[in-house]
């Protein structure tokens, strides 16, 4: 059963992401999101409403490995839905072969996102972060610069003149329907039915067992601080949706490098500081969803941390200490680092329990149904 600190927990929450809500209707289409009943609804631009037809047809573009110059990749070789549409690879592989910085993020209710990519507060949305891996250039993802008509001719055909018809009716192919397309699709991909969601909103007191009703407890408790970081019903605290008025763009240095002891991250990525050339945002990173995030692994930005396991023992220590190598430094001392990384002591119960917890989050349904894949 639900003991009163554990049902206030999970309620809180819940409404702290809805405070500050005001009562105008957005809006109103005909797409049927699959979300828990009083749940808000993602924010989406008034230029690209969703609807079924322009998911159906992101669907298939995804999916398609003619959207990259040589043919060689589609959106979906980075972002697999078996592995909550990330990669097992520590930073991404583009459409040459060039390896990127950093990793792949998992596609679990980015609808909800409030900034995209890792370390960006001025992408916002979909349609805007989707232009990187088509068009940008260094590193190349996908490649289309330079080969824009013979990339967009390969959609001219009679089977994908059928999909762009039904979605924009008699709108002229252009690369601006595909980024919409694409936006819609993404947006679709709403991850709610996991063994919590079951246990906190629907109220099925079996749904979790007591080792995760206790790792849920310490996740939620001030001697851990995970919900600061990883708050809300998206277990990210970089979350907006259609009520939301406070525009919240949190980012975090959690300590994970602290190069020869200078207070930096290594020169190939340094966070939210390369956007706004601030030194307090070295190091400062979007804490990504934890929803499906026993299958998103490896870790960070960066990939460089393997397992659940290891991520719960660098935040006990407060920090990643690394002892040799080029990026040789005590990140429980950087002093950048989040307020929120203080360190904790756990039992190796405590742990598993915190672990069993996580797993919670897991939404089986979300990584194997057919309707998110060709």
């Amino acid at each position: 059963m639900l003991n009163k600190f554990t049902r206030t927990a999970i309620y809180l929450t819940l409404v702290l992401t809805l405070l500050g809500c005001d009562s105008v209707k957005k809006r109103e289409n005909n797409y049927q999101w699959p979300i828990i009943a009083g749940f808000p609804k993602p924010q989406v631009p008034e230029n690209n409403p969703m609807s079924a037809d322009k998911v159906a047809l992101g669907k298939q573009l995804f999916f398609d490995k003619n959207l990259s110059f040589n043919q060689q990749q589609s959106c979906e070789s980075c972002h697999l839905q078996a592995l909550a549409f990330s990669e097992k690879l520590k930073v991404s592989v583009g459409t040459t072969g060039e390896m990127h910085r950093r990793n792949a993020p998992a596609l679990v209710n980015i609808a909800y996102n409030k900034t995209l990519t890792w370390a960006h507060d001025g992408i916002t949305t979909l349609e805007r972060q989707i232009l990187l891996p088509m068009f940008g250039e260094s590193p190349v993802e996908l490649g289309i610069t330079g080969h824009e008509a013979e990339v967009l001719a390969r959609f001219n055909n009679p089977a994908y003149q059928k999909l762009f018809k039904r979605a924009f009716e008699d709108q002229a192919l252009s690369f601006e329907l595909i980024v919409k397309a694409l936006a819609s699709y993404v947006r679709s991909l709403i991850s709610l039915n996991s063994p919590f969601d079951r246990y906190a909103y629907h109220g099925d007191d079996n749904a979790i067992s007591a080792s995760a009703i206790r790792g849920m407890n310490l996740f939620f408790s001030e001697r851990l601080e995970c919900h600061h970081c990883h708050g809300g019903f998206n277990f990210t605290q970089s979350t907006g949706h259609e009520q939301q008025l406070i525009d919240r763009r949190p980012f975090h240095n959690t300590g994970l490098y602290n190069v020869n002891n200078s207070g930096d991250y290594p020169k190939v990525d340094i966070g939210l500081a390369e956007i706004s050339t601030l030194p307090k945002d070295n190091g400062r990173f979007r804490a990504p969803t934890l929803r499906n995030i026993q299958y998103s692994s490896p870790y960070m930005h960066d990939g460089s941390v393997a397992t659940l396991s290891e991520v719960i023992d660098i935040y006990a220590a407060g920090g990643r200490n690394i002892e040799h190598g080029q990026y040789q430094g005590d990140g429980r001392v950087n002093p950048l680092k989040s307020q929120f990384i203080k360190g904790f002591l756990l039992t190796a119960e405590e742990k598993q329990d915190l672990l069993e917890f996580l797993h919670t989050l897991t939404d089986e349904e979300f990584l194997t149904t057919e309707k998110h894949r060709l």
